[in-house]
């Protein structure tokens, strides 16, 4: 549990724009940097921690208490704490539920995460919404502005970034069972452990590969269809998972991406992708699919969007199926002349509501008719 000493100890978050927030040290002491970004989401706080999408980001959690149902070992998307900090209203290491295996500060001090909390989270993101994504760091270790000011002065922006290739894996591995009816060749760009199962779970036998493994690897596998996944960093700095992309759009086989993948889908056939004011993350964001007409409430975490007038540009060959009724911006597409097709956001949905599972239904349908 908590100590009374790392209660007592203050804590720091600066703004890249120069804006201080004054808090209590949770986690481990010491001092972190990286993108800011907020998550609605109610709760799902442990697998939100643990995507790889997060990767290299401060995340600041909009419910106020963090940390009441404790930490359990199984419930992670990947197998380490991929945030690079927390920010939160209330850290809460005394836990009710029976079945959680370590307090959120036993958890944190096992990753060595460092995290401030008792700050006023709505004003940040307030403040996030007005201004737009930016860098921050966050320390207990460190409580002098201007030291502080000059490390963050030093840490990239997200845009330009390459990050998927430190997270995925870093040997192929397999998951399913070996005499399925359906082969998929993953290319990890940061997978989420719930969307593998996902297609484990519908009968497919999965390869996942290196983010940077070349075609020709993954097609002596001999697949049915090919799964570009989510992941970390801008899309615009991964020329070789794009090349990967247009060779397998050549082979005309099966191809589903999800929020990195639909992103690396639409830069192969030459969508532009942007980065976004503050990006899109919680488990409660409208979408409607435009090939039904039903609305859809999902899963996003996402800073980086697909260009719209691009897209509309090439209607010829390229389909919208889902739009973000928040701001209508792009949350699918298919291709209208090879099987190909992608989402923006989650439809694992771990955590989140499953209103969008059949996307995996519809690839194993996609293979299953080739």
């Amino acid at each position: 549990m908590i100590t009374t000493e790392l209660q007592a100890t203050p804590a720091v978050l600066l703004l890249e724009d120069g804006t201080v927030f004054r808090g209590k040290a949770a986690g481990k002491i010491g001092t972190t940097t990286g993108e800011i970004c907020f998550n609605t989401g109610m709760t799902g706080y442990q697998e939100i921690f643990t995507d790889p999408s997060y990767f290299g980001q401060l995340m600041v959690t909009t419910n106020a208490h963090i940390g009441n149902y404790g930490t359990r070992r199984s419930e992670v998307e990947s197998s380490a704490i991929q945030i690079a900090g927390l920010i939160c209203k209330n850290f809460t290491p005394q836990y009710s539920r029976h079945l959680a295996d370590l307090s959120i500060q036993e958890y944190f001090e096992e990753e060595s995460l460092v995290a401030i909390s008792d700050v006023d989270t709505r004003a940040i993101v307030r403040h996030i919404r007005d201004k737009g994504a930016m860098n921050a760091i966050i320390s207990s270790e460190i409580l002098d502005i201007e030291v502080l000011r000059a490390r963050l002065a030093a840490v990239p922006p997200m845009e330009g970034l390459e990050l998927a290739s430190q997270v995925s894996t870093p040997e192929a591995y397999t998951l399913g069972w070996e005499d399925a009816p359906l082969r998929v060749a993953v290319l990890d760009f940061g997978a989420k452990r719930s969307i593998l199962q996902c297609l484990a779970d519908r009968g497919c036998y999965l390869k996942v590969f290196p983010a940077k493994t070349p075609f020709e690897t993954l097609q002596a596998w001999q697949p049915h269809g090919y799964f570009l996944s989510n992941g970390p960093g801008d899309p615009a700095a991964m020329p070789y998972a794009v090349s990967t992309a247009k060779a397998i759009l050549k082979e005309d086989k099966p191809l589903f991406g999800i929020c990195l993948g639909h992103q690396l889908l639409a830069l192969a056939v030459d969508i532009p992708t942007y980065k976004m004011h503050h990006g899109h993350r919680g488990i409660n964001h409208p979408v409607k699919n435009l090939l039904t007409g039903h609305c859809e409430v999902t899963s996003q975490n996402h800073g980086f969007g697909v260009s719209r007038e691009a897209i509309l540009d090439n209607a010829d060959t390229i389909e919208v199926t889902h739009v973000n009724l928040n701001d209508n911006t792009i949350e699918g597409l298919r291709l209208k002349h090879k099987p190909a097709f992608s989402v923006q956001y989650h439809p694992e949905a771990s955590p989140g509501p499953h209103d969008a599972r059949y996307l995996f239904d519809n690839f194993v349908k996609l293979m299953s008719e080739q």
